[in-house]
């Protein structure tokens, strides 16, 4: 098998918490992201979901290097990118681009669209001066925006628009994986499919890799090729999308799929629903063990001991979870 585009290797990020205003003392660690290994493929579109304050957002800012990086790899087409220079991340970040929750906030509104689309194509030399008004019309083109909207400002597009700006800001320097974190949160629903349907249709046509970021299960499923199921900072399973969603094997991911709501009012009335007692735990402060056993309904004495590692369930599956094949 070819190498995979996009390397993470146990990759940790954790944050120190301080005390004092003059005379600073340790005060604990977040610990947001806590030993991520995973691998993207060329032209894969990867589904990563959880709960609010699993750590994914986080996740996706250190493979970015927006944030430094505690522990661990990113590695992309072979290069380190913890280990490499600011001018080699600078370099390398022309082929790894990100879209943002909230279009609004991502884009600056003192800005017109052709100057937020032509500011990568002049700082990375893309191509020649005068041929920049083309391209940014190519790139507004191919995210479904008329060419004649480029000189208006952020605030003179409705939230859907915004989102297809930021995406075409994106792919102005051709890379080959785009993180989509939540790209689709904050439009309304049938928007959301037209977001949704576009990302699919880029990734086809441009044979682009995607980290598609949400706590949606039903809208990753949609998009995805594989579903990585984050938990306080681990991936507690991993594989093909169909196989998580009609048959999860880690008692979290079953509970966020029992979450999903069904369009039969019939089957909506009669279906079982799992809810998880209490909050997620802090992390400041884990448990020790599986992260998840206060809240699994399955949780033995075993479960508290030492933290399971992502094991091989099945040829394309992997779970995080001591009583695999018991529950």
């Amino acid at each position: 098998m070819s190498a995979p585009l996009l390397q993470l290797t146990d990759l940790k990020t954790h944050f120190p918490l301080t005390r004092g205003f003059i005379f600073k003392r340790a005060a604990g660690t977040v610990k947001a992201v806590d030993g991520v290994s995973l691998s993207v493929a060329r032209g894969e579109v990867l589904g990563l979901v959880g709960e609010s304050g699993c750590g994914k957002s986080t996740l996706a800012r250190t493979i970015m290097q927006l944030v430094p990086t505690t522990a661990g790899t990113v590695v992309l087409e072979g290069k380190n990118l913890t280990t490499g220079s600011g001018a080699e991340v600078r370099d390398v970040r022309r082929d790894l681009q990100m879209v943002f929750q909230d279009p609004y906030a991502s884009l600056n509104p003192r800005m017109t669209v052709f100057d937020m689309l032509a500011e990568p194509l002049r700082v990375h030399t893309v191509c020649a001066a005068a041929d920049v008004p083309a391209r940014v019309a190519e790139l507004m083109r191919l995210v479904g925006l008329a060419p004649r909207f480029m000189q208006k400002y952020p605030h003179e597009f409705s939230g859907g628009q915004r989102q297809r700006i930021a995406i075409a800001r994106a792919l102005a320097l051709e890379p080959k994986i785009i993180i989509a974190d939540e790209p689709v949160s904050a439009l309304d629903v049938s928007i959301q499919a037209q977001i949704l349907n576009l990302l699919a249709q880029l990734c086809r046509k441009m044979n682009l890799a995607l980290i598609f970021i949400a706590h949606d299960l039903s809208v990753v499923k949609h998009i995805s090729d594989r579903i990585a199921v984050m938990y306080l900072g681990k991936i507690v399973e991993l594989g093909p999308a169909l196989d998580v969603i009609e048959r999860p094997s880690h008692p979290y991911t079953r509970a966020l799929i029992s979450a999903i709501p069904t369009a039969n009012p019939d089957t909506e009335r009669t279906r079982q629903r799992i809810v998880l007692p209490g909050d997620p735990p802090s992390p400041i402060n884990p448990p020790a063990g599986c992260a998840f056993h206060p809240r699994c309904p399955h949780a033995q004495e075993k479960c508290k001991a030492a933290a399971p590692p992502l094991i091989r369930a099945e040829p394309a599956r992997e779970v995080a979870c001591v009583r695999l094949g018991e529950i």
